[in-house]
């Protein structure tokens, strides 16, 4: 019963819980910008370049009669490369984006009465401050 009541603890705690969440929305999350990718930037970026697919490039490698080549697909790899740095730009907008936003929201929240007050407060302690150490040169 101890090691139940061990795993219960273990699984109900904040950090746990708070990772699962973290997960489930990364994974919705990465929809969202594969579905951004594939279907909304890819085809104008086909569009402007002529479609061009660089993923059949390979280079072929004989290794001897009768045995098969070896084959280098460097061509899947730039592939990967191209779609890494189209995700990461379309991350970094989104990301912008959310953060004016979220910015904007901030400025539009009040200011406590009681910030208002200790600011005030801070800059009289600055000003009596400054002008004792020039009293006292």
């Amino acid at each position: 019963m101890s090691l139940l009541n061990d795993f219960k603890k273990f699984a109900l705690r904040g950090n746990v819980l708070e990772m699962a969440v973290g997960i489930i929305i990364g994974k919705a999350f990465g929809q969202i910008v594969t579905s951004l990718v594939n279907d909304l930037l890819m085809p104008v970026i086909g569009l402007a370049t002529g479609k061009i697919d660089v993923s059949g490039l390979q280079f072929k490698i004989l290794t001897g009669e009768g045995n098969e080549p070896l084959i280098i697909k460097y061509g899947l790899f730039l592939q990967n490369i191209i779609d890494f740095v189209i995700i990461c730009v379309s991350v970094f907008f989104m990301i912008r984006v959310i953060n004016s936003i979220l910015r904007k929201e901030e400025k539009a929240k009040p200011v406590p009465k009681e910030e208002i007050l200790l600011t005030e407060i801070r800059d009289l302690l600055k000003e009596q401050n400054s002008q004792k150490i020039q009293e006292n040169k």
